[in-house]
């Protein structure tokens, strides 16, 4: 019996055939740069290319029709190119850090409700105008906005203009080893400098530039967070899950929650994904479909439905994954409007274009990546895990439906997971059986709750059901997260791992589907590069020497590190604080493979300020040190100045030989600046971390 013809999954999803492409172009942009001339010039000639192929003879073009598929790609590679070219607002010829000067005024808008931090209010600031030697300049540009509480009186709002004088301050990264990239994310979102503010430094103008639909979008945000916030009054861990499962917002989520959450892989739930579009997708299809006069149109239904939506996702913040969502389920109703049947992996690569197209640089989003992962694994697994055992209970049956799709979902994301938080939940099974039906329900008593809370009983026992429910939730996570190896973390990765990681499982996951032993002996080659990089990672932490100083903004942080060992000579909050050491330290010393802290190290000693690891002699002078004149300067590896103290660099100079000079970023900056100056004049090698960032120095080096 001849086998029926398998079609390849890029002719039932076409899409696919331009997004890979597309891609490549983005990739390509934003690490080569590439001139917008060149881009341009390479557009224009696959285009020419292109339209000169369908001028040839029929059966020419038949004969060389791979060459058309070629120059097709490397037009969406170029269109790929120019997308992220334009994306970059630094190429905007208004762009006001082509024109801003030190001392400049800028006119800024206020973009959105300002948000209350620990010591400020922050919001986002959109540049109209810059004003030199008295003339304006029109400009464009967002930036961050950070306003100090002692002196702010005003009450601004979305849509207020100010303008400020006050120097800008450029985005930088922390330089902590493992540390998130900052800089880069907030590139992507086009915002490349802030500035603190206190209230001589900005002055607040006309009140007359709010845009109608946002503000629309802002007033019901601040409704439904201020109807939640007066009925739940219970406790903040419930205010702050009930906020962040309706509409995303988490301000009021307390960190270790969130971590719990985390721990226990059921995170998503609290952060707007395409589980949440999933389920009001469902209640607007029940709804519409119960409707008189509505349920009678199918067209009237489409445009209520994705209106709706769209509304939530905006609501929301519109992060990558609910556009993904949102892109993907307008896409699934129209389709099934018109009777249509697509392909999910051409629904799936579709939305990933259109959203590309849109913001190339959602690429790097971490909620894109994993949302498209997250479908994706369902997608292809899901059905043969289940199938993998027959259940006749009903129930049951539904139970094991839950685990296959988690299990599924797991699959395709755990590797990205771990690259970038170094963890892996491993009761996601039990805790997604629990949260994820918990949270389906509560999303619904939320909905109707915002819906009916104008009626005083009704509204009421909504409220208090809200509460209660979220407050189980709660419990049973915080319970979860607290059982032995709830959570597997420090778990090290690179680029490269994550990478034969994903070969190994999807070359596995082939030989199971596909029952070809090609695929099985790649996936033992890649799972052997895979266990071999590993053991070259762990040889390579085991015989390394290093001194780390940390870029912790007011503390001292400096890491003694011997093999997988390590000596914290710091402030003691860094040790007692838990986020500011998962923030600051915690990613350095997993990219180290560190794993026990100590008290002692072998080889180092230390007696007061000096320390001598190996042959090197380091002084951290952390406090006021009074200097004798002595015959014979002593000579030193390395000086660690910490914590402001009041030393002269001439002083220093005199008495040490010194080869490198490091100021911490417990320094306040002028007094680095003022240390700069004197080492320059002196000829004295220094490294600033507040400027450059953590300083790493390998030992014997």
């Amino acid at each position: 019996m001849p086998h029926p013809y398998a079609i390849p999954i890029w002719k039932k999803a076409p899409f696919t055939r331009l997004l890979l492409p597309l891609i490549t172009g983005i990739i390509l942009q934003w690490y080569l740069q590439i001139p917008v001339q060149f881009i341009a010039t390479a557009f224009i000639s696959f285009g020419i290319a292109f339209l000169s192929f369908l001028l040839l003879p029929i059966a020419l073009r038949f004969k060389i029709q791979p060459l058309q598929g070629l120059i097709i790609q490397l037009l969406f590679i170029a269109l790929g190119a120019w997308l992220t070219w334009q994306k970059d607002v630094r190429h905007s010829n208004n762009w006001y850090g082509n024109y801003y000067k030190e001392g400049s005024y800028l006119v800024v808008r206020i973009e959105e409700p300002l948000i209350e931090k620990n010591k400020s209010y922050k919001a986002d600031g959109y540049v109209e105008a810059l004003v030199q030697d008295g003339k304006a300049i029109a400009a464009e540009g967002k930036l961050l906005l950070y306003f100090s509480k002692d002196s702010f009186k005003t009450d601004l709002a979305y849509g207020d203009r100010i303008i400020i004088h006050k120097n800008l301050q450029a985005i930088k990264n922390s330089g902590n080893p493992g540390a998130f990239n900052y800089q880069r994310h907030a590139a992507f979102q086009g915002i490349f400098h802030n500035v603190f503010l206190k209230g001589n430094d900005w002055k607040a103008l006309h009140k007359n530039s709010k845009n109608r639909f946002w503000q629309i979008i802002f007033s019901a945000r601040k409704y439904v967070l201020d109807v939640l916030q007066n009925s739940i009054n219970t406790g903040k861990d419930e205010l702050g899950i009930a906020e962040a499962l309706l509409i995303g917002y988490t301000n009021d989520l307390d960190k270790d929650l969130v971590q719990a959450y985390s721990n226990t892989g059921v995170v998503h739930i609290i952060a707007i994904s395409g589980m949440h579009l999933a389920l009001i997708y469902v209640l607007l299809v029940w709804v519409f479909g119960k409707i008189p006069l509505i349920n009678k149109s199918k067209l009237l239904q489409l445009f209520l439905i994705l209106t709706c939506l769209w509304l939530f996702s905006i609501l929301t913040g519109a992060s990558p994954s609910v556009l993904r969502a949102a892109v993907m389920f307008s896409f699934i109703a129209v389709g099934k409007t018109w009777f249509k049947q697509a392909s999910i992996y051409n629904s799936l690569a579709a939305s990933a274009f259109v959203l590309l197209c849109y913001n190339p640089y959602y690429l790097w989003a971490v909620g894109f990546q994993l949302s498209y992962l997250a479908v994706l694994g369902i997608v292809i697994f899901q059905k043969p895990i289940y199938n993998c055992f027959y259940i006749k209970n009903k129930w049951l049956d539904k139970t094991w439906q839950l685990i296959s799709v988690s299990t599924a979902a797991q699959l395709l994301t755990f590797p990205v997971c771990i690259y970038y938080f170094h963890q892996f939940p491993n009761l996601f099974l039990i805790s997604n059986l629990i949260a994820v039906p918990l949270s389906a329900i509560i999303l619904y008593a939320e909905i109707a709750f915002i819906a009916f809370s104008w009626i005083p009983f009704v509204g009421t026992w909504l409220g208090k059901l809200v509460t209660g429910l979220v407050w189980v939730m709660n419990k049973i996570i915080l319970w979860i997260n607290d059982l032995p190896f709830a959570v597997w973390d420090k778990i090290p990765a690179t680029v490269l791992s994550t990478w034969l990681l994903y070969a190994t499982l999807i070359t596995f996951c082939a030989w199971l589907l596909l029952k070809n032993k090609i695929y099985f002996r790649i996936a033992l080659f890649t799972m052997l590069a895979f266990v071999m990089q590993g053991a070259y990672n762990n040889w390579q932490s085991n015989k390394q020497q290093k001194l780390i100083v940390y870029n912790v903004p007011q503390h001292k942080a400096i890491d003694f590190i011997n093999g997988n060992r390590y000596k914290f000579v710091g402030d003691s909050i860094l040790l007692e604080d838990g986020l500011l050491q998962n923030f600051h330290l915690k990613p350095g010393r997993i990219a180290q493979q560190l794993d026990t802290r100590t008290d002692a190290i072998d080889c180092v000693f230390n007696t007061g300020l000096f320390y001598q690891f190996n042959n090197k002699k380091i002084l951290i002078a952390d406090r006021t040190i009074i200097f004798d004149s002595i015959a014979q300067k002593i000579d030193l590896d390395l000086l660690i100045i910490s914590k402001n103290p009041k030393l002269d660099i001439t002083s220093l100079a005199k008495t040490f030989n010194c080869k490198q000079i490091v100021f911490d970023a417990s320094n306040p900056p002028w007094k680095i600046e003022k240390w700069k100056k004197e080492c320059k004049s002196l000829n004295l090698k220094f490294y600033s971390i507040p400027d450059t960032g953590a300083f790493i120095y390998n030992i014997g080096i």
